[in-house]
């Protein structure tokens, strides 16, 4: 019908695509169900709009280089109760982000930071933030790479472009020639303008040896620990227990 291909071109012009796959077959229910025109458009309207978040919501996580799929629903919070599960509920809800705070995440290897890390980058990007995900050596080279190219700038510019930025396993290697100073300057560039997220194994008093130069360390962590939220999980690696645990029942079947 000529109505129907001119409605097709229009839903196309104002880039309504929802409204485009879904309206035959919308008109037909709610003819069964002898719906009025408002509601047939207010459930059209709804569609459009939750494709449109769930969309931008693909892309805030794909643009966030968030390394893998984890989520707070995974994490084993019986597994270190004196986390405080309501705590980390209560910053999944962003509002800490919204007063331009920050959070330390410190403990062993494989105790679940990086996986509390990447959870809370995702519940941020649902949220409507804008996140970027770091490794602490990757943002020590990228600002490396960065002053090599002279295009320092354009780096910090995508920096304050972000709502989040989680710079994970800060002090398990070393950052190389000048990246103490260029962390130092990323965390210059983030104070009361992008929350940061930092995962470490380290306690703050032990930092100094990560920057070889207390004056610089304690410089970076007064501007980082001004608003923050620190969150020590204890005890030894969860991935270990997984697998000696593992280890264990296969010795017991004689597998």
């Amino acid at each position: 019908m000529k109505s129907t291909v001119l409605l097709d071109s229009h839903l196309k012009t104002l880039k309504l695509p929802t409204f485009l796959r879904e309206h035959e077959q919308t008109a037909r229910q709610c003819a069964r169900e002898e719906k009025a025109y408002e509601e047939f458009l207010l459930l059209l309207a709804e569609r459009e709009v939750q494709t449109r978040e769930a969309n931008a919501i693909r892309r805030r996580i794909r643009e966030s280089g968030l390394p893998a799929e984890k989520e707070l629903s995974g994490f084993d919070f019986s597994a270190v109760p004196k986390l405080g599960r309501k705590r980390v509920m209560d910053l999944a809800r962003c509002d800490y982000i919204d007063r331009r705070e920050n959070i330390v995440l410190i403990g062993n290897s494989g105790v679940g930071k990086t996986h509390l890390a990447i959870a809370l980058g995702r519940e941020a990007c649902r949220r409507g933030k804008r996140v970027k995900f770091f490794t602490a050596c990757g943002l020590a080279t990228a600002y490396a790479e960065a002053r090599t190219e002279r295009h320092v700038q354009r780096l910090e510019a995508h920096i304050r472009n972000r709502h989040l930025i989680i710079v994970d396993e800060l002090g398990y290697v070393r950052l190389g020639d000048g990246g103490p100073e260029h962390l130092f300057g990323f965390m210059s560039q983030c104070y009361e303008r992008t929350s940061v997220l930092i995962t470490t194994n380290l306690p703050f008093a032990e930092w100094p040896q990560v920057f070889g130069d207390e004056r610089l360390a304690g410089a970076l962590l007064d501007r980082l620990t001004h608003h923050v939220h620190i969150l020590e999980i204890p005890g030894e690696s969860y991935r270990l227990k997984v697998s000696l645990k593992r280890q264990k029942r296969d010795d017991d079947t004689g597998a």
